[in-house]
Order: C-alpha cells, then sequence, then structure tokens
C-alpha cells in the first residue's frame, strides 16, 4: 500500500447498522455496496457473519457479488467467529478479516473476565488460526484509548507477529479529546514491536460525535507524524 495516500475504510454496511431503527435486508445491503465501489471506497465492512444467519448470507453475497474493492467482515478473537467470518469471505476478490478484543482493563476484567497473559494467549492463538486464510488481517484493540499503553503495545505487537498488517486503536466510547487520542497514537507507533513492519500502519478511529466539539477544536486536525 503507498504510505502517501489515504485510504478509505466504509463501515456503513456493519456498524452503520447499528443505528436505531436500520434494518437492512441482503439486496439492499448489496446495492449499498455496489454504490460505495462507486465512489471509490477502498475496503467495505460489509457485517459480522457470526451475529446471524442473515448478516452471514449478507457477507458471502457481498462477497461474491461486488467486485473492485475489498471486502471485510468483522469478528470477535474467538475461533468460532473467525471460521465464520473466514467463510464468509471466501469468494471475495481481495478480503480482510476484521478481528477484535478488548484491552482496556475495565473491559478485560468485566466483560471478558480474562487476564492480560490470557488475552495475549488469545490474540497469539486466533492470529495463528486466520493467518493465510484471508489476504489482510487487521486486528482492533477494543477500548484501546483506555488501556494501559504499554500492554497495548503489547498486544498490537503480539497482534503484528502473528500476521496482522492493519493495526487499528479505537476510541470505542468516545473517550479522548483530538490532540490527545494524537499522543496516545503516537506513543502506540513509537513503541510496538513489529510496527515498522506493517503495510498500513494504523487506523485511528474517534467516535466522540463532532456537535460535543468547539469550533476551536474542529479547527485543529489530528496530525500524528
Amino acid at each position: 500500500m503507498d504510505q502517501n495516500r489515504v485510504y478509505f475504510f466504509d463501515t456503513t454496511l456493519r456498524d452503520g447498522e447499528q443505528t436505531p431503527g436500520v434494518a437492512l435486508r441482503t439486496p439492499e445491503k448489496i446495492e449499498i455496496a455496489k454504490g460505495l465501489v462507486r465512489l471509490g471506497i477502498d475496503v467495505i465492512e460489509a457485517g459480522f457473519p457470526a451475529a446471524s444467519p442473515g448478516d452471514f448470507d449478507a457477507v458471502q453475497t457481498i462477497a461474491r457479488e461486488v467486485k473492485g474493492t475489498t471486502i471485510c467482515a468483522l469478528a470477535r478473537c474467538n475461533e468460532k467467529d473467525v471460521i465464520k467470518a473466514i467463510d464468509a469471505l471466501k469468494d471475495a476478490e481481495r478480503s480482510r478479516l476484521h478481528v477484535f478484543i478488548a484491552i482496556s482493563e475495565i473491559h478485560m476484567q468485566y466483560k471478558l473476565k480474562m487476564t492480560r497473559e490470557q488475552v495475549l494467549d488469545k490474540v497469539k492463538a486466533i492470529l495463528e488460526l486466520a493467518k493465510g486464510k484471508v489476504d489482510e488481517i487487521e486486528f482492533s484493540g477494543e477500548d484501546a484509548s483506555r488501556a494501559d499503553l504499554d500492554f497495548a503495545c503489547q498486544v498490537y505487537g503480539t497482534a503484528i507477529a502473528g500476521g496482522a498488517t492493519i493495526i487499528n486503536v479505537p476510541d470505542t466510547v468516545g473517550y479522548m479529546m483530538p490532540q490527545e487520542f494524537a499522543s496516545k497514537i503516537r506513543y502506540i507507533k513509537e513503541h510496538t514491536p513489529g510496527v515498522e513492519m506493517l503495510s498500513f500502519p494504523f487506523i485511528a478511529m474517534m467516535t466522540l460525535a463532532l456537535q460535543m466539539l468547539t469550533p476551536w477544536q474542529l479547527s485543529k486536525p489530528v496530525l500524528v507524524k
């Protein structure tokens, strides 16, 4: 990938469907996906195949019928999700598996009920399972903005060693302000083992609503050098 180009990753068909009142059928998703290709979108996150038979069918159909872009499927960091996602993507012209696991202390303790060591072991095992079965692997540390920075670097380093070529650092709960988030991204870039091997280093996702930002803040873009 060209390091000097911005690549567009669209998650309308996956994250967008979480909007209250939105429920898209497979034909509607295909129509939207083809429209996104016409717009020049580089990666379309088509859905979460393990979530339901309907979602699996939609991702599988989009992978078969929509060409000219990378088709991505989301999966939790477990064997069932990953196998479902890989199966749904098998006919894609170019495929990406997007696998995620929570890495903040509060999520690990109360949601996953896992220790740091267990999370690291899970990431290693799942990346080993997925490697070579799709064209690209994207790894996300859910709630990364609230994670311990050195542990986040350790998790991302484990994912890179396992074959991830795209690293996603999400601000899952809208916790950080732009410049604060830029500082965290910079630290992760500088301290993550193997980061220099990434073909497309980082996707930094901020979920803070724009209406919460003042005009002054909006005039200050987040620049990570």
